[in-house]
């Protein structure tokens, strides 16, 4: 065996990327590379609370926290793979150069060419879009006096479902807080005929009858027409509002067709049974065609996967062949109640709340040691944020009143 270290690049610093680091940190023959165009880890089940007054670092971890030593940490994006010379050439002009690539890159927002979303949608994404939708909330009751006529969440997959659940409780604090006029109207719109479509049909049955029993409105089998300042239209229904969230669409990063990559009819790349889209160079999570993708658990599995097969070889040793690991699907519905989905199990309710929980100890603790993963979690289900002037105000007098009687 080679006294000479492996150079492993790896491209992304999602769910699957920072696995993989983790795990190769702990090899001495590997020289590691991390390029990012984000320095934070966004933890995504999280941005719903975050949009509805949740702690917003607990969806924004500083990289440095997570993985400690960097190592050769680069701030930039990719742009261009050079096969020929190994290397990943940055927007910032640099080229870093590779043995073994990992592609961890995520997905970006598809609006499907419907007129208006790009420009006028709020999405809850990042952090920052997160941030931005929360405080287009305060903004509009605080400039109108009264909620706005309605408040639509486009989708009804998991983030849609979370994110219409967290806002509805959420807008009736808003309501009081402002001591607003107007009726808490959230919507739910989805094209296909049911929710949660990628879910056994019992799992979205399950999840509608609750939406519907915190009043919420359901629009299914309903395709948006087209936003604009004021309004948005469904088929030819047109409905006021000034607050409408994309979570129905993404696809996958442009950088695999502009470099080439062989790519399915859904646009998510070809990879061998190792992972691999060509000899030493992976992709793995939401970029890759597998059959769990688009989920943290199967990003989080597929990091750690291409780094033991990695240090496999390293140590002159055989990889392993992937195997698909379905994940548990935990997905909160408004206040102490959540649908799991476990195989042919189901759980719902509060057992399923406290499932959610558990889930997100075992998350933040795939990225962090025990003691920092549950600190975040007490601090992400304890710390509440305003970050409205008008709220703040009124609270710190309440306060005061409180402590002077």
């Amino acid at each position: 065996m080679s006294n000479q270290k492996t150079r492993v690049l790896i491209v992304g610093a999602g769910f699957g990327g920072i696995k993989a680091a983790l795990e190769l940190k702990k090899s001495k023959n590997v020289e590691l590379t991390i390029l990012s165009d984000n320095d934070h880890f966004r933890y995504y089940p999280g941005l719903y609370h975050v949009a509805t007054g949740g702690w917003s670092a607990g969806a924004n971890i500083p990289l440095q926290e997570v993985l400690g030593d960097m190592g050769n940490f680069v701030h930039d994006t990719a742009v261009k793979l050079d096969r020929e010379k190994k290397e990943v050439v940055t927007k910032g002009g640099k080229n870093l150069p590779f043995d073994k690539v990992i592609f961890s890159l995520g997905n970006i927002t598809n609006y499907f060419g419907i007129e208006g979303l790009p420009e006028l949608s709020y999405g809850i994404k990042s952090d920052e879009q997160a941030m931005r939708f929360r405080q287009h909330l305060h903004d509009y009751v605080s400039k109108n006096g009264k909620l706005d006529d309605n408040y639509f969440v486009i989708g009804g997959g998991p983030t849609g479902i979370e994110l219409a659940g967290a806002l509805q409780e959420y807008l009736h604090k808003v309501k009081r807080e402002h001591d607003a006029k107007g009726e808490v109207k959230v919507s739910v719109i989805e094209a296909m005929p049911g929710l949660l479509p990628r879910s056994p049909k019992d799992v979205g049955e399950k999840v509608a009858k609750r939406l519907k029993k915190l009043g919420i409105k359901l629009y299914l089998n309903t395709a948006v027409k087209k936003q604009d300042a004021t309004s948005l239209t469904l088929g030819e229904e047109t409905l006021p509002s000034t607050t409408v969230v994309w979570t129905a669409g993404v696809t996958n990063n442009p950088f695999f067709k502009e470099n080439n990559f062989k790519l399915t009819e859904r646009g998510k790349v070809e990879v061998n049974e190792y992972m691999e889209a060509e000899p030493g160079i992976y992709v793995l999570g939401d970029n890759a065609n597998t059959q769990f993708s688009g989920m943290a658990q199967t990003a989080l599995h597929d990091g750690h996967f291409v780094a033991k097969n990695i240090l496999a070889g390293n140590a002159g040793k055989e990889p392993k062949k992937y195997h698909a690991s379905q994940p548990i699907s935990v997905i909160p519905v408004g206040p102490y109640w959540a649908v799991v989905e476990w195989g042919k199990m189901r759980f719902t309710g509060m057992i399923g709340w406290l499932l959610r929980i558990g889930a997100d100890l075992i998350g933040f603790h795939d990225i962090q040691s025990w003691p920092k993963a549950s600190v975040q979690l007490v601090r992400a289900l304890s710390v509440d944020e305003l970050k409205c002037p008008d709220c703040a105000q009124k609270q710190e007098k309440a306060v005061i009143t409180t402590s002077k009687a």
